[in-house]
């Protein structure tokens, strides 16, 4: 027989062919479900094994009423936010990720959220969606070079270092504040700050890529905000939490911030529609891993994780040892 899988959120179709292959799933597409759905499926097919995304909250409540036979739960992202890990690993049951696969291709879009936001990219956009019928003068509509300006990188895990990759082909002075300072080899030439409050004045950009934890919940503030330069950017793609979306609708109708590009919200999808109708808020639907590649591989990287518990051996990318 092969083994029960429930999958509670859509896949790519090459996810849902080995899926296919491989398992006995109700519906080995993947479906949009909730937690009561899924607990639900879970009871009825007998299934082993959850592969789920952060549409299913990882509550205690929840955790508590996983069916017995439940072994692994995988979820489809490298952010488990959305997992209590102390109520699973109280329950004794296997939670793991999609480390690594997601980092070139967030860190791509990241960098298109920067460039975006400096380059005036939603105002430009609407002006040709509004059918551009005057020229504009030498003054007007000018954005912010990017080419040689200070970046300031708040978490320097995978995707914060592809970022910096991308920032030095654009010849920019790289900093970065993390819980501890990296070995040589892996700052590149990158400046380390302890502190973050100390690191903000210099940063004419300011890119976001830390974990969203009690720790760094709205560590961008007011006070984070008012310490960076008049005129800076902020670029947020790792987690809405982190950033006091109040004090930044204030710092980008106020002028002090000159843009923002955003991926990420405090509430999804369900953001606050004040970012719509600022000219210099560049906002996507968070959409950093949204390839066809990076998918796959983050689908593939849960699928080999639950065969890998299933056949009684270690998972390959578990949230704690």
């Amino acid at each position: 027989m092969k083994p029960r899988l429930v999958v509670a959120r859509q896949m790519p179709p090459s996810v849902g062919a080995r899926i296919r292959e491989e398992f006995d799933a109700p519906f080995p597409d993947g479906m949009d479900i909730d937690a009561e759905t899924a607990l639900a499926q879970l009871e009825e097919t007998k299934a082993e094994a959850l592969m789920f995304t952060s549409n299913i909250k990882m509550t205690p409540e929840f955790v508590a009423r996983l069916p017995a036979r439940l072994k692994i739960a995988a979820t489809c992202s490298v952010g488990y936010d959305h997992v209590n890990v102390a109520a699973c690993k109280e329950r004794g049951l296997i939670v793991t990720n999609t480390p690594k696969v997601l980092d070139e291709c967030t860190a791509d879009l990241g960098f298109l959220l920067m460039l975006g936001a400096a380059r005036r990219a939603k105002e430009y956009g609407a002006i040709m969606q509004d059918g551009w019928r005057r020229g504009f003068g030498m003054g007007e509509m000018l954005g912010v070079r990017v080419w040689g300006k200070t970046l300031g990188i708040l978490g320097m895990g995978g995707i914060g270092r592809a970022f910096a990759a991308r920032a030095r082909g654009f010849g920019m002075k790289v900093l970065y504040c993390n819980r501890s300072r990296l070995p040589a080899e892996l700052e590149q030439g990158a400046t380390y700050f302890a502190s973050l409050d100390e690191m903000l004045p210099h940063c004419d950009f300011l890119t976001i890529h830390a974990p969203s934890t009690p720790e760094t919940k709205k560590i961008i503030n007011a006070k984070a905000l008012a310490l960076l330069p008049k005129g800076a950017i902020l670029v947020n793609s790792a987690r809405g939490a982190l950033v006091d979306e109040e004090a930044l609708i204030e710092a980008l109708t106020s002028g002090h911030l000159a843009a923002a590009g955003l991926d990420v919200f405090d509430n999804e999808p369900a953001y606050d529609l004040r970012f719509r109708d600022i000219p210099s808020a560049y906002i996507f639907p968070h959409m950093g891993s949204a390839t066809h590649e990076t998918r796959r591989a983050m689908g593939y990287c849960c699928l080999d994780n639950i065969q890998a518990v299933l056949a009684g051996k270690p998972p390959l990318n578990p949230l704690w040892s």
